[in-house]
């Protein structure tokens, strides 16, 4: 009984471990484009240079 419960933790915190990380990967995914579009107003406005 006891290994039941603590094997249906274990899963819980694993599938709650997955959602997080997938949702990290998309905001990291999310701020690259940014980055990217970011980088390209800048050289695009001239303002990189010095």
């Amino acid at each position: 009984m006891r290994r039941g419960l603590d094997i249906d933790i274990q899963k819980l915190k694993a599938e709650k471990i997955r959602k997080e990380k997938n949702k990290v990967e998309e905001d990291l995914d999310s701020l690259k484009n940014y980055y990217k579009k970011l980088r390209l107003s800048i050289r695009t406005a001239g303002l990189g240079k010095t």
